[in-house]
Parts: structure tokens; C-alpha cells; sequence
């Protein structure tokens, strides 16, 4: 089935508390995408964040956003008063997200309303014994983490840092409340993702959700299953994930992640694995598999090399993980992304998995009719982009063009100037089955809307729309390119 959605992350809604959030604005923006005959809304990773404040280098695996708990429905559950957050500075700009100011202010609200929540709610008991395989080790290294002022669990007191038995008892104890906390703001959160997204199904709209394929190393996915990676007995990491110097920058990127220990994962039948993935099912229609190369084949870098100069390729998990992954998706279907080097050996893993894979439509324009992320060459099966978080706007992305590759994408339009509604309409009237288009290039906003600058440590994930954009008007655009293009 032909369809189309909108790329728009959670952080980016519009909301007067600094950060979008699962309130008003939340099912106003599904009402926005009804209206403009779409089906989907992809989102970014929705775990909690940490240093740089990107979605994908999470606290956790598991756990999600408490920054996305909307205060307004905690008000009206009598959790919190109004004027306990509403008279608060959330920030002076109201498209851009302050973490600084977040990471000061909003768990002093949320504990507010922890401390009128019934910690003996039968529901709450529920779901910490159902997901007592992830939580309770998460909550202790939230508490963890603040009771060590922020320090990464590397540089903990060795017997908390190795998880001694005594250790984990004392400080469970000592921390009883603070725990608690973490896992309330879970609860919060799923219920009140839970009521978003049946509000969204019983609308059409599916929510297009996202896997990263490597987690933080301070995370609490590490520190409590250190031997699922490649670390040594002090719990130090001995390889880091990263990608291989190329034509774009001669040392490559060293990205520091963790590496899998592929054979014991294997050996415990990639159950952390299919854990990921059903939890996953909990909260997406369908999941987006970041990286999804790493599984063929991944790149190891030395831990502590200066650069990805140093790095070798070593064989991936494959099909084990795959199937590790189907046996546990239930109805969530799978997005492959394949962006990057494919080699043969990719390309017929990703084949037989039968997921789609992504195309986008910048990657396109590189002066060579043969390239296949342009339009002409796409395939039914995979879902087609003008631009992706990690790249431009579509607008930025033109003006930035060199006049050799901007004269070829004219000639393939036939145009001789460009708008960028007509790139959008080259990605909706493609073959591909599905075609997302993030918010900022229907809004044709340049380059200062960009999501995400790779490699850049701070100033990212920060973009937000304001209440006055999801106008009637852009929405019968969107609705009428889309009925054009038969989505």
C-alpha cells in the first residue's frame, strides 16, 4: 500500500515547559497529520539522554524520556498543582529546547508529583514486576548517577562499579526512594505514551519508531550486563564501535559505543536481544533498525585510539540475530537502515530478511545518472526520504549544492529553478511504498533547522516547531500532494 508520513521527533512538538512532550500538542499533531491524509509519524529513539543529549546514546536500552511526561496530565490526575510548574521559566526561546535548564529544574517538578502518588497503586506494582528484567537495574543507576553528582559508572567506587552483592544491597537501600522515583517516571511515561499512541492508531496514524543498534557506554545496559560486550575483568571496554576512514574524512569516525560480544550473546540465544525488540513492540508500529549494516559485518576499533585509522571489520551476527529479532516483534514491522557502504553480503542479508530499506532523496544528486538513492532507481520496497535527522534541510541542503550538481538536478526536473516542494514531490510520486518527509522541509526551513550536525558534540536535538506552523493551509497542501501522488 502507498502511503506517506511526516518525520517529526517528540522533543520538537510545541509546548510552553521547554520540551515537546505527550500532551495537547501531541494529539493535535496526529489530528494535523489526519487532516493532511498521512499515515505515519516517525519519531527519534524515545530513552532518556545523557551527555550531548542525543537520542541515541541513552541511559538505557529500555527506559524512556521522563522529559516527555507532560505535566498538564499530571495536574489532571491531582499529581500536581498548577502553579507548581506553570509560573516556572522553561526557556526563552520557544524553538529551541534548553537540556541545561530541563536537566535542572524538571525532576524537581516530577518529584512533586511522586510524592502525592499512591506508591502502593496496583497498576504501578504490575508493571515494575513486568519489567522487573530492565528497571530495577535501571533505577539504581539513575540513583547512582545522581548520588555520584553525574559521574559515569566508570569512575563509581569500585565495589558499586563491579556490582558487589553488599554494595548493591546498601546503596538499594540507601537510595529505596530515589529508585522508586525512577521507576514512577517510567510508569508515568508509559501510560501516558500508551494513551497517545491508541490515540494515534484509532486515528489511521502509525508511529514509526527507532532502534539504535549500539548503546551508550554509560548506560545502565552495560554496567549491569558488562559481559554482553567486549570489555576486560576490570569492566573496561576493549573495543569501541565506529566506521572506517573514506571520502569524506581520512581518519574516519570513531563513535566510542560499546561493542557485543556476539558469541555470548549467541549463547544466551540473543535474549537481551528479543527483549529489546518486544519492548520495542510495546511502543511502535513499526521500529527503524539504526545502523543496520553493524549487523552483517561491524567495524572494531582499539579502545582509547585517537582516531578509526586503527579499526578492522569482523562478521556480524547475521541471520541468527534476525531471526532472534522476527521471533520476538510480534505485529511491530521492521525499517532497515542501510544507509551507507553496501556491500554485496548486505545487500543479500537485507533481502532476505525482506525488509524495506531507505533511500534518500539528497544522497541522490551527485552529477551521476547511475547513482541509486535518485528517485528513478527506487524500488517498491523501502521508504524514501528527502533527508533523514542526520541531514540538511532539503532548503539547506540546495543552497549548499555545488553548481555542477545543482545544474544536474535541475536537468532531471526539467526546471530551471527549483522549489522545494518540488523535491518533496519527487520523493512522494516515487515507486517506494512509503515516503516520510521530515517536518522542516514542508515548512521549507533552511539550514538553522536542522536536527542533527554528525560529529558536532553540542547544540543538537534542540529544534522545535511553534504553535502557530501546523497551519489548515499546509495541511491541504500536504493533503492534496498526496492525493497526487496516489499515497
Amino acid at each position: 500500500m502507498r502511503a506517506s508520513g511526516i518525520l517529526l521527533p517528540v522533543f520538537s512538538l510545541p509546548s510552553p515547559y521547554g520540551i515537546g512532550t505527550m500532551g495537547k500538542a501531541a494529539y493535535e499533531f496526529v489530528d494535523f497529520l489526519v487532516s493532511a491524509k498521512q499515515k505515519y509519524w516517525q519519531i527519534l529513539p524515545l530513552g532518556p539522554t545523557g551527555y550531548g543529549d542525543s537520542p541515541y546514546q541513552s541511559f538505557c536500552s529500555f527506559a524512556s524520556n521522563s522529559y516527555f511526561i507532560d505535566l498538564d496530565i499530571l495536574e489532571s490526575k491531582d499529581l500536581l498543582l498548577k502553579e507548581e510548574y506553570q509560573n516556572e521559566p522553561w526557556g526563552e526561546n520557544p524553538d529551541k529546547v534548553d537540556y541545561g535548564l530541563l536537566y535542572r529544574k524538571r525532576n524537581k517538578v516530577l518529584e512533586k508529583a511522586f510524592n502525592r502518588f499512591d506508591k502502593e497503586n496496583l497498576s504501578f506494582k504490575a508493571f515494575c514486576r513486568d519489567n522487573a528484567y530492565w528497571i530495577n537495574d535501571y533505577a539504581i543507576f539513575m540513583s547512582l548517577k545522581e548520588h555520584f553528582d553525574g559521574k559515569e559508572w566508570q569512575s563509581w567506587p569500585e565495589d558499586i562499579r563491579m556490582r558487589h552483592n553488599d554494595a548493591l544491597v546498601r546503596y538499594g537501600t540507601e537510595l529505596s526512594e530515589k529508585i522508586l522515583f525512577h521507576k514512577f517516571l517510567q510508569f508515568e511515561f508509559f501510560n501516558q505514551w500508551t494513551q497517545l499512541k491508541k490515540y494515534a492508531n484509532e486515528k489511521g496514524i502509525m508511529i514509526i519508531g527507532d532502534i539504535p543498534i549500539y548503546v551508550s557506554p554509560d548506560s545502565s545496559d552495560v554496567w549491569s550486563r558488562h559481559y554482553l560486550f567486549l570489555t576486560d575483568e576490570d569492566r573496561n571496554l576493549t573495543s569501541v564501535a565506529g566506521v572506517p576512514p573514506d571520502a569524506f574524512s581520512a581518519t574516519g569516525q570513531l563513535w566510542g559505543n560499546p561493542l557485543y560480544d556476539w558469541d555470548a550473546m549467541e549463547q544466551e540465544d540473543f535474549y537481551w536481544w528479543k527483549q529489546r525488540t518486544g519492548m520495542a513492540s510495546l511502543l511502535y508500529d513499526y521500529v527503524r533498525i539504526d545502523h543496520f549494516i553493524g549487523i552483517e559485518r561491524y567495524f572494531s576499533i582499539p579502545a582509547g585510539s585517537d582516531t578509526a585509522a586503527t579499526g578492522v571489520y569482523h562478521q556480524g551476527p547475521g541471520m541468527k540475530l534476525i531471526d532472534a529479532i522476527n521471533q520476538s516483534r510480534g505485529n511491530m514491522g521492521i525499517i532497515a537502515e542501510d544507509l551507507g557502504v553496501l556491500t554485496d553480503n548486505v545487500r543479500r542479508l537485507l533481502e532476505k530478511t525482506g525488509y524495506p530499506g531507505m533511500k534518500v532523496l539528497q544522497f541522490g544528486f551527485s552529477g551521476e545518472p547511475s547513482n541509486d538513492n535518485l528517485p528513478m532507481h527506487y524500488k517498491k520496497n523501502l521508504i524514501a526520504y528527502t533527508g533523514t535527522h542526520d541531514n540538511d534541510t532539503i532548503l539547506g541542503w540546495y543552497k549548499k549544492l555545488d553548481r555542477k550538481n545543482k545544474d544536474f538536478l535541475r536537468k532531471y526536473l526539467n526546471r530551471s529553478r527549483v522549489h522545494v516542494y518540488d523535491l518533496i514531490f519527487e520523493t512522494m510520486k516515487s515507486v517506494a511504498n512509503t515516503a516520510i518527509i521530515p517536518i522542516q522541509d514542508w515548512l521549507c526551513q533552511g539550514s538553522k533547522s536542522r536536527i542533527n550536525f554528525p560529529s558536532v558534540a553540542f547544540g543538537n536535538w534542540t529544534y522545535r516547531i511553534t504553535d502557530n506552523m501546523l497551519t489548515e493551509s499546509l495541511a491541504q497542501k500536504i493533503s492534496d500532494m498526496t492525493a497526487l501522488c496516489a499515497r
